[in-house]
């Protein structure tokens, strides 16, 4: 090849020459080489403890739970509180923001804990809570902003995220996650870890627009199946729906299906094809189950269930709410009374009551009797067209049934139809209460500080307000001319009389004390208004304010308020709230019992025997019954309260519009108040005690009086006409609760004048009496109203029944 020994020697020379700058490079190179190696170490290093360093600043101010702790919060599972009757039996569950129930690993398919692990966490039961890989692709993802978001998070990561960190993107709370994710793996198993994810991931909706989470939810709300029997493309379906439940869910939130599912079943497929790469289900499993035709299990929609369209719900709802707002706000050192004066403040505590009650899991045990509540609801919807008067609008009623000795609540209506209006007539709408005021607010405080007995004189005579200065009108009259006693005022609702009486009360008696203690709301400046006792209030009463006012009366002047929740129990069955009686003496019980004496002639003889007589033929007829009617102005409200000495039962119907009435459905509201109370009677007669009455306390001061003053016998100078002796005149016995009758003197009444005296001992001296015949009452022709009216401007008169 070559020719000769030069030719050789030429190349090796040529050879030699580049050799010195390839060795010179190569030493180069390799010492940079080892330069760099050991640079990176460095760097490596240092950036470690840099990381190291930055980690441990991030999670400095992260209280490391305890086992127990961290337990805690990982099985905090919302669950759904209910309700029941007072047997226990269910009245509804409370609608929750998520639907869930939670089953035990057992109950749940293997093919669902597959396919799931092998979509969001392959290396689930090789890792320790995190994998560094992942962690370092999703770190660089997001530093750089490349290669789109990344998961990274494990099922363990996306535990701790659901239960115990927020879903905030930020490095301190990727940092505590990765802490608190290595110390679940250390105190609980992959079993325990993969049976809670699965109980409280989020699962879109189900096929009533419910919210629902947990997998056993998932399975009966999409499928009607439970969590153990579900094939494999369901299974995968399932599975895949935590990475995007709402996009992925069959269902819109109203429940009907959406027209496409095809980023649902997409999810699905890709759900099956790791399971097929990863060998866990064979080709042909894949392949079938890939070409299911899922849709057809998709379940059809329905309508949820509509307990909480009822008066019952709401009212159970809102009582619970009210009962636990008050340890939430005491927490916060806040008072009742700072609270409730707050509507700001009320409506914060009331709503973060409300949100516990409907995650929390409790049972709220009510009074209510599920026969009686029935019975009450069957009643309207079976008589209510004793109350309709041929106009479109639907006359409403509110009905309450309480006992007298405890307030417990068995049964209550709230409206006609709840899906028409949803107005709660029982504990919400105030209206005015007309004639029924006069017992509660008048004669009863009256009786009680000594300024009336039975027998007491009130004049009827024609007299106009003082204020105003318009006629005070009886229902039939401008006045009798004549003095009426207390009993016959009261049995025929005489309005003069107890407008004489309430004006001679002030500064004597303070009614608002005795509502008070009844927690009856009016404003204090109506306490001096002189329609009060006729019910001229600017809002009126509930019909709950004023059965709790007659059942204190039949409970002997004991008031206890009127309740609907017995207890309330947690998730773990302890009891957290329980109704305990905090009775309260508003009136003696010699005034009770003088009281109730007096209202038994309501409706033995009174304004009140329509209600009597519709129970001819039952044995209620027998029962001691008490009571009172009411009447607003124009018939704008109709009003019916009476008691046995067990239970009080009320009525009031009306417009919600004002709409007046016809005058004779002060009538109709008694005949209808008789068919319920009836009906109720033949479910539950045992609550009625039809066979107590109603008797006189022994300390009642029973006095004979003169028929004609209503005051001890005696010599009473008359003006002008000397001295009339009473003295072996005809006597009735009067009724007393504090002081004795006085002596008779000329004025020997409540109200009149000098002259109407003077008048009355002149029809005495020709042998006739201080009163009359009984008056004219309501009960008779019927009047056509005027469709609408509106409030007068001064709502200072109403009438009598």
């Amino acid at each position: 090849m070559f020719k000769n020994k030069d030719d050789i020697n030429k190349i090796k020379e040529k050879l030699s020459s580049l050799s010195f700058p390839v060795n010179v490079t190569y030493r180069v190179l390799r010492a940079l080489l080892v330069f760099t190696i050991f640079a990176l170490i460095a760097l490596g290093t240092m950036g470690l403890g840099i990381g190291v360093g930055y980690f441990s600043s991030l999670v400095s101010t992260l209280d490391v739970p305890s086992k127990e702790t961290l337990e805690t919060k990982i099985y905090d599972i919302e669950r759904q509180s209910k309700m029941t009757y007072d047997d226990g039996s269910l009245i509804s569950v409370i609608k929750s923001d998520l639907v869930r129930t939670p089953v035990d690993e057992k109950s749940i398919s293997p093919l669902i804990k597959k396919a799931l692990i092998y979509t969001e966490d392959e290396y689930f039961y090789e890792h320790n809570g995190i994998v560094p890989k992942a962690l370092a692709r999703a770190t660089i993802s997001d530093v750089t902003g490349l290669g789109g978001g990344s998961g990274g998070s494990t099922i363990t990561q996306q535990l701790i995220k659901q239960q115990i960190l927020t879903n905030e993107t930020s490095y301190t709370r990727k940092a505590s996650e990765i802490l608190l994710a290595l110390h679940t793996e250390k105190f609980f198993s992959k079993t325990e870890i993969l049976n809670a994810y699965l109980n409280v991931s989020p699962f879109g909706r189900n096929n009533k627009g419910e919210n629902i989470a947990g997998i056993e939810e998932a399975a009966n709300g999409i499928f009607g199946l439970k969590s153990s029997e579900v094939n494999l493309p369901q299974a995968a379906f399932l599975a895949g729906l935590p990475q995007s439940p709402i996009e992925y869910s069959p269902y819109n939130n109203d429940g009907s299906l959406k027209e496409k599912f095809d980023s649902g079943l997409a999810r699905k497929d890709n759900v099956l094809f790791n399971l097929y790469r990863e060998k866990q289900i064979s080709k042909k499993e894949y392949e079938e189950a890939k070409s299911y035709d899922l849709v057809k299990d998709f379940l059809q929609p329905e309508k949820g269930q509509n307990a909480e369209n009822s008066f019952l719900y709401h009212q159970l709802y809102d009582e619970a709410a009210r009962i636990m707002m008050v340890p939430l706000y005491e927490a916060d050192k806040k008072s009742k009374d700072e609270v409730y004066k707050s509507q700001e403040l009320f409506e914060h505590y009331f709503d973060l009551a409300k949100r516990d009650i409907r995650q929390e899991g409790y049972t709220i045990e009510s009074t209510i009797n599920k026969n009686i509540h029935n019975a009450m609801e069957e009643a309207v919807q079976q008589f209510g067209y004793i109350l309709d008067d041929g106009r479109p609008l639907l006359l409403e009623t509110g009905s309450i049934l309480m006992d007298n000795k405890t307030g417990r609540i068995y049964g209550f209506i709230g409206g006609r139809d709840y899906q028409q209006n949803q107005n709660n007539h029982a504990f919400q709408r105030r209206r005015s209460p007309g004639s029924t005021m006069k017992p509660i607010l008048a004669y009863a405080p009256a009786i009680d500080q000594g300024l009336i007995g039975s027998e007491t004189r009130l004049a009827d005579f024609p007299m106009n307000y003082k204020h105003g200065g318009t006629p005070v009108k009886n229902y039939s009259d401008f006045g009798s001319n004549s003095f009426k006693t207390t009993r016959d005022a009261l049995k025929w609702s005489l309005n003069i009389p107890v407008v004489n009486l309430y004006s001679e009360m002030q500064g004597k008696v303070d009614p608002k004390a005795y509502f008070d203690k009844m927690e009856i709301g009016l404003n204090p400046e109506e306490y001096g208004r002189e329609s009060i006792p006729l019910g001229g209030t600017d809002e009126g009463l509930t019909v709950f304010e004023e059965t709790g006012a007659y059942a204190t009366l039949a409970n002997k002047g004991t008031y206890n308020r009127g309740y609907t929740i017995n207890k309330i129990k947690d998730k773990s069955g302890k009891v957290v709230y329980e109704h305990k009686s905090n009775p309260v003496q508003v009136f003696k019980p010699a005034t009770a019992s003088i009281m109730n004496d007096l209202m038994r002639d309501v409706l033995d003889s009174g304004t009140g025997q329509a209600a009597k007589e519709a129970f001819r033929g039952s044995n209620l007829a027998k029962a001691d019954w008490v009571g009172k009617t009411g009447t607003s102005e124009n018939q704008r409200d109709y009003w019916f309260t009476a008691s046995t000495p067990s239970i009080t039962m009320s009525s009031w119907i009306g417009y919600d519009d004002n709409t007046e009435m016809y005058d004779t459905w002060n009538k109709q509201n008694m005949v209808y108040w008789s068919y319920m109370t009836n009906y109720v009677y033949q479910r539950s007669p045992e609550i009625f005690g039809e066979n107590e009455k109603f008797t006189i306390d022994p300390s009642v001061k029973k006095v004979k009086v003169s028929e004609f003053t209503g005051q001890k016998e005696g010599p009473v100078k008359v003006d002008g006409g000397g001295t009339v002796n009473l003295r072996g005149s005809k006597t009735v016995t009067s009724l007393y609760s504090g002081d004795y009758a006085k002596d008779s003197t000329f004025r020997f009444g409540i109200g009149g004048t000098d002259s109407q005296y003077q008048n009355a001992w002149r029809n005495f001296g020709r042998g006739g009496s201080s009163s009359t015949e009984k008056p004219k009452t309501n009960d008779s022709n019927k009047k056509k109203p005027k469709e609408t009216k509106k409030d007068d401007e001064e709502n200072d008169e109403e009438t009598d029944d």
